[in-house]
């Protein structure tokens, strides 16, 4: 399942390429995703012009005029596909390669304004498209329980130390749940506690202010270096410039069960745990405590 920084690539990719173009037609192949899609509904769109694309934590909001709003969530190997003027396809999603029969598993197309289309497609549908109103969309279940954005001066020092005030919560728990703060997922959460020396099964109430502060700093520092590495990815992942995603070259722990540690000077070996039915990955000598 696709994070904060490749959603936000995804966002940036469309964006660049969507913007101020009008849907010609729609076309639902399958309206059976996690959500079942009203044909009736979607047809609205057509004549609609795209304005923006935006990010809410894992979520995508392409936003149209006449207050309408397409709330997409990518689930776990939901993508878009843009076809150009030339006819050729370019991906914009993660760790996937295109294959030659995957149309089969284009669920939705939109034909857009200079000869473009837009292709939604999910081979195992956990994800979803919504139409929803503009003006309303941050009022939807999805959008309205979710903590800070990470990037944002509202995910601070402050804000962290009076979260966790009588939460009894390991920290790899805390930094999951999406109460507490929107788009962190097992990667990010697993390498984020790595560069904090933190055990990700210790409780919440005995982390000192200076490792408070650090996990506020560490976050910040590693989605932003994702982000511009272009997402991460197990397989493969390029934006529409076709442009690989490569920060998955920098994990220290993600997926190194058995590997040395990276930390200079630490003769640790990576374990993996299970915490609430996720992976887990650790230093066993500098994330010991």
């Amino acid at each position: 399942m696709p994070e904060l920084p490749e959603v936000e690539v995804v966002k940036k990719s469309l964006e660049n390429k969507l913007k101020n173009l009008t849907i010609k037609r729609v076309f639902i192949n399958n309206n059976k995703l996690r959500y079942k899609i009203s044909n009736r509904q979607f047809y609205r769109i057509k004549g609609k012009k795209i304005t923006s694309v935006k990010r809410r934590s894992k979520y995508l909001l392409i936003n149209l005029n006449e207050d309408l709003t397409i709330l997409a969530h990518l689930g776990m190997t939901g993508k878009f596909f843009i076809i150009d003027k030339n006819s050729k396809k370019q991906k914009t999603s993660f760790y996937y390669s295109i294959k030659k029969n995957e149309f089969k598993h284009d669920h939705i197309t939109l034909f857009l304004s200079k000869g473009f289309k837009l292709i939604y497609n999910d081979v195992r549908k956990f994800g979803f498209l919504k139409l929803l109103r503009t003006k309303n969309i941050f009022t939807t279940d999805h959008l309205k329980f979710l903590g800070p954005e990470p990037l944002t001066n509202e995910f601070n020092l402050k804000y962290i130390t009076k979260f966790i005030i009588n939460k009894k919560v390991t920290i790899k728990n805390l930094l999951m749940n999406q109460k507490f703060v929107s788009g962190l997922g097992n990667i990010y959460c697993n390498e984020i506690l790595f560069l904090c020396k933190l055990n990700p099964l210790k409780n919440v109430e005995k982390i000192n202010k200076k490792e408070l502060a650090n996990i506020v700093k560490f976050t910040k520092k590693i989605l932003k270096a994702s982000i511009v590495k272009g997402g991460s990815s197990i397989k493969d992942f390029a934006n529409t410039e076709g442009k690989n995603g490569n920060f998955q070259q920098k994990f220290n722990v993600y997926n190194r069960e058995k590997s040395k540690c990276n930390r200079k000077n630490c003769l640790g070996i990576i374990r993996k745990i299970y915490t609430s039915n996720r992976s887990s990955f650790f230093c066993s000598r500098c994330q010991n405590k």
